[in-house]
């Protein structure tokens, strides 16, 4: 996965550019970094005086959480073999919110419930 540059050749870049070392492309050249950079640096830089890296990715809360999540366990501890597909509509019969299966199998991880089925031959 990339990397964002140092914050110490984000300022070194601006400094040039404050100083009126040269064109945007010789500062870039000079860097070794892509004019695109240098011209959204300094874009960001101007409207927001900030030289760092904007933050990468983000954190997506989780849609069962909390009591959702102790409702979730009730349902494993009243039917333990119950398919993820049933648990997904009891849970939306229970509290009215509609789930996928990967959303349902990511709360029964996060409980640390082992969720596995009888094998019926």
């Amino acid at each position: 996965m990339p990397v964002a540059y140092s914050v110490d050749l984000r300022r070194r870049v601006i400094e040039a550019w404050q100083n009126q070392e040269g064109s945007q492309r010789q500062i870039a050249q000079r860097f070794k970094v892509s004019l695109s950079f240098v011209r959204t640096l300094l874009r960001h830089y101007r409207f927001n005086g900030q030289i760092e890296a904007k933050r990468r990715g983000g954190f997506v809360r989780p849609r069962i959480d909390g009591e959702n999540l102790q409702v979730v366990q009730r349902l494993l501890e009243e039917q333990n073999d119950a398919l993820l597909s049933e648990l997904c509509t009891r849970l939306q019969e229970r509290t009215g919110i509609v789930v996928s299966l990967p959303t349902m199998h990511r709360a029964v991880q996060r409980l640390r419930i082992s969720h596995k089925k009888n094998d019926v031959c």
